[in-house]
């Protein structure tokens, strides 16, 4: 037995699930995503170099050290938010040095700062 019930549901709440949607966002980060890293062994062992070389830098934020690598056919995406143009270009570098300038297509961006309210929080 199946028991179906009707809801009338007021737009007030509609709203809400509307504000929720996130296909702005979610256009922005078109392209190549992660899941189409190349399954080559060299890919792989690209994107496994270029990883150890970022996480070997201490210097470098945890954002840095989570850029996404993706490598398909031998040519390399960087993808991901990081705290400063340093890091954006010492990433870039990192990746440079493995697979060359014509190999590497960034598409690193720059995290806002946080600022700091008066009570000391983050805002």
């Amino acid at each position: 037995m199946t028991v179906v019930f009707l809801v009338d549901v007021p737009d007030t709440c509609l709203a809400k699930s509307e504000a929720a949607d996130k296909t702005e966002v979610n256009q922005e980060d078109q392209g190549l995503t992660a899941d189409q890293q190349g399954n080559t062994k060299s890919d792989r062992e690209i994107t496994r170099k270029i990883r150890q070389v970022i996480i070997a830098d201490k210097s470098l934020s945890t954002y840095a050290h989570n850029v996404k690598i993706i490598t398909v056919g031998g040519m390399v995406t960087l993808k991901g938010p990081v705290r400063s143009e340093e890091e954006k270009n010492a990433i870039e570098a990192k990746a440079a040095g493995i697979v060359g300038k014509t190999n590497m297509k960034s598409e690193i961006s720059i995290a806002p700062k946080r600022q700091i309210n008066k009570k000391g929080g983050k805002s």
